[in-house]
């Protein structure tokens, strides 16, 4: 079950990435970066850097309610009567106002054998500290404590916030390397192309007519006729030079 949430989270937040940059790349009145020229690497840099910033700042947005769905964090009610959420409630309070946080970070329990815990969330006033029930019956309340300093210094810090700046710097840095990458050996590969079936034209004549259709229509330079031409996966010689040329 855990797997078809995480699962169901990542196609919703991918989803609302992809809407809400799309929408900010037409409010911007960003150009298409692919032009009959070549590439307009100034459009490509403003693509690149709204995807990779966009995207990673939209994800962390909703962190904190998505790691309680995905995790099965319970958060622990401020009201609650249980002494040991009592207890782990106060160890994160204590050490939330010596880190001067404006505001208390929720507090939660998910079921683990793990022993582990994380913090979370888009800002520091606006966090989340969750421990696994493996770490609660490992570790003794000081190990707990420590481990409790270790992640509310990170909401202190402002870590997540940190993490996805570069996050989104590194993922705009992919994106435009790969695009100009690709383009160069695309253009390079169309051309290559274009010569290999320019030879292949001069030796047309020379195609085996006489082999079986199931693997002449499989053939780069395969020239099959009547019914056989609509299971053919390769189009006729002419109609690929001018693909190619109209790509270039």
């Amino acid at each position: 079950m855990t797997w078809f949430k995480r699962i169901g989270s990542f196609l919703a937040v991918n989803v609302l990435v992809m809407v809400t940059i799309s929408l900010i790349l037409n409010v911007l009145g960003v150009k298409p970066y692919l032009t009959p020229y070549g590439l307009d690497y100034q459009s490509l840099m403003i693509f690149c850097l709204v995807w990779g910033m966009g995207g990673a700042f939209i994800s962390l947005a909703p962190s904190r309610v998505m790691e309680k769905w995905m995790m099965g964090v319970k958060v622990i009610s401020p009201d609650t009567r249980d002494p040991d959420q009592r207890e782990l409630l106060q160890m994160v309070h204590v050490l939330a106002r010596a880190a001067h946080l404006s505001a208390m970070p929720q507090v939660g329990i998910y079921e683990s054998h793990e022993v582990n815990a994380f913090a979370t969330g888009p800002t520091k006033s606006r966090s989340l500290v969750a421990v696994s029930s493996g770490l609660l019956q490992c570790m003794k309340q000081a190990e707990v404590n420590g481990v409790l300093a270790h992640e509310v210094a990170h909401i202190a810090n402002g870590d997540m916030v940190t993490m996805t700046l570069i996050q989104g710097v590194v993922n705009a840095f992919v994106m435009f390397l790969a695009r100009v990458i690709a383009f160069a050996f695309t253009m390079a590969g169309r051309e290559h192309m274009i010569q290999a079936l320019e030879s292949l034209k001069k030796t047309f004549e020379n195609v085996d007519s006489t082999a079986q259709p199931a693997i002449a229509a499989l053939k780069i330079s395969s020239r099959p006729g009547g019914i056989m031409r609509l299971f053919s996966t390769h189009p006729p010689l002419d109609v690929r030079f001018e693909r190619l040329k109209r790509a270039i």
